[in-house]
């Protein structure tokens, strides 16, 4: 009884000084060299990991067990940066285009339609048919093919790039947004849904099933292996070595010395005067005044617009003439002699021998032999039967009913206006150098030989005759009426509206990243709970104490470690445990 209420106190004093052992032990007086194995193991506050690094806060046992030579994991504090979305409300100021109303006094044409009778000649033609014979020659074409050699002169192009410089106007347009109110009449469909009755008569099918036995003939295949002997040749390809003389030709270089008339020039600066472009621009009339008794005031009506062609200033520019000229000059020519030369060349020429050969082939020959077969088949007979019946259809009458509506339209109207502008054009100027070349061209002589033929051509003659007729004419006649129009003006003004804005906002967050750490192996072949045990001098009271509650060696595993004579001696006698 007194081993069992000690023994709690014992434990705690024997924990805490193998953590203290644990802790002079891995401040950097053993190798972390061939930590492979994975466990856990209990880690005290401001311990040292194997990379270095500090582990903050409490220590953290991945499952709770302390295993000497293998790892633990511990929960690092980690700072990270992150974004956050942040809205924020502000104001901006709009233009805002809004209409009012406003009443003019117009005045506009009505027109109204008359309608009278006119007398009128038309003129009706009678055509009469008529028939009359032609006597024509035709030209019957004989064709004759010759040749003949033509001596030409080609001339090459010489290309050679420059730049220069254009000023040209540019019309850029300049669009302006007019509205105008548009009436107009829709027809809009009514529909009414009626009701009718529809008698019909449906043939309904009666089915029979009968039978019927039938004789008919199948043909089985015998088969039957036969042997035959078949005689084939074989080619074998025999080489054989020989030599051809061959005769070539080999280009010789000559040079000699011709004189050529060479055409060269120089340029010279020519001043120019060039018409100004044709320019398109539109011209208003000038308009009309009148007094109007309605209104009792003095109405101005505009002229018309009319477009005009409007030629621009003249401007002078200058270029460059190429002046030819003709010169003598001397040139050496390299001109090539054909000379004949003989060679000897090995060649392989290969024989095909043929040689007899005979195998032995097995075949098959296949005997249709006839077996009659009997089957009974079962076949259905179809009767229709007619059956009346009636339906209820409805169906739907459509009437149009007219409808006015208006609509708005936007129109843009388009002004051209004139911009000058600059651009560097690249230019090509060919030279066109003189070769003369033959050719034989095949040409197709043509004779005409005449033939007189004859055909016989119907006309018509057509003759006019006047016929009166009467006519009901509609003309259309105008009168002035004055009325009032509400139209649409435009204005702006300014209008403040909130908005939303969202913008990034750091901020540094801690989280606990987990981070696996190698643990130191002993060097006996204790278990794992003996290498706590193992403690310096100062453990060897608590240790005596525990191996006779306990028994065995005070380090919790027996005989089994091979640690019994060292740690009862103590770390200083027995350094062999590992401690």
């Amino acid at each position: 009884m007194k081993r069992l209420w000690l023994l709690p106190a014992l434990m705690i004093i024997s924990v805490v000084s193998g953590a203290n052992a644990a802790h002079a032990a891995y401040s950097g007086a053993i190798s972390y060299e061939g930590c492979s194995s994975c466990g856990g193991s209990v880690v005290a506050d401001g311990s040292v990991m194997a990379d270095g690094s500090a582990v903050a806060g409490g220590s953290v046992i991945s499952d709770g067990s302390a295993v000497a030579g293998g790892s633990y994991t511990v929960m690092r504090t980690v700072r990270e940066t992150v974004m956050e979305q942040v809205q924020e409300t502000r104001t901006r100021t709009r233009n805002e285009v809004y209409f009012e109303d406003q009443v003019v006094n117009r005045t506009r044409m009505v027109p109204e339609t008359h309608q009278k009778e006119v007398q009128y000649t038309v003129m009706v033609p009678s055509y009469e048919t008529r028939q009359r014979t032609i006597n024509y020659t035709v030209n019957k074409p004989v064709y004759e093919t010759r040749e003949k050699v033509i001596n030409y002169t080609v001339k090459k192009p010489v290309y050679e790039t420059r730049t220069k410089t254009i000023n040209y106007t540019v019309n850029k347009p300049v669009y302006e947004q007019h509205q105008r109110v548009i009436n107009y009449t829709v027809k809009k469909p009514v529909y009414e849904t009626r009701t009718k009755t529809i008698n019909y008569t449906v043939n309904k099918p009666v089915y029979e099933t009968r039978q019927k036995v039938t004789n008919y003939t199948v043909m089985v295949p015998t088969y039957e292996t036969r042997t035959r002997n078949i005689n084939y040749t074989v080619y074998n390809t025999v080489q054989e070595q020989k030599v051809r003389t061959e005769n070539y030709s080999v280009s010789v270089p000559q040079t000699y010395t011709k004189t050529i008339t060479v055409k060269g020039g120089h340029w010279e600066t020519v001043t120019e005067t060039v018409p100004g472009p044709m320019i398109r621009r539109t011209v208003r009339e000038p308009g009309t005044s009148y007094f109007d008794a309605s209104t009792c005031r003095t109405v101005y009506c505009p002229g018309k617009c009319r477009v005009e062609c409007v030629q621009g200033c003249p401007k002078t520019i200058c270029k460059k003439v190429w002046v030819p000229t003709c010169e003598q000059k001397e040139v050496t020519c390299t001109k090539y002699v054909s000379e004949c030369r003989t060679r000897e060349i090995p060649y392989t020429v290969c024989r095909r021998v043929p040689e007899c050969r005979t195998k032995t082939v097995e075949y098959k020959v296949c005997k249709m032999v006839p077996e009659c077969r009997t089957k009974t088949c079962n076949y259905t007979v179809c009767k229709m039967v007619p059956e009346c019946r009636s339906k209820t259809v409805e169906y739907k009458v459509c009437k149009m009913v007219c409808e006015n509506r208006q609509k708005t339209c936007n129109y843009t109207t388009c002004k051209m206006v004139p911009e000058c502008r600059t651009k560097t054009c690249n230019y090509t100027v060919c030279k066109m150098v003189c070769e003369p070349r033959t050719k034989v061209c095949k040409y197709t002589v043509c004779k005409m030989v005449p033939e007189c033929r004859t055909k016989v051509c119907e006309y018509k003659v057509c003759k006019m005759i006047p016929e009166c007729r009467t006519k009901t004419v509609c003309y259309t006649t105008c009168r002035k009426e004055c009325y009032q129009e509400t139209i649409k003006v435009k204005k702006c003004r300014q209008v403040c509206e909130p908005y939303t804005v969202t913008r990034c906002v750091p901020r540094v967050v801690c989280k606990q990243v987990p981070v696996t750490v190698c643990c130191p192996a002993p060097t006996c072949g204790c278990a794992d709970a003996c290498a706590p045990a193992c403690a310096p001098a100062s453990a060897g009271p608590i240790r005596s104490l525990l191996k006779g509650i306990l028994g065995g060696n005070g380090c919790g595993c027996g005989n089994d470690c091979g640690c019994d004579a060292g740690c009862d001696a103590g770390c200083d006698v027995a350094p062999a445990c590992g401690c």
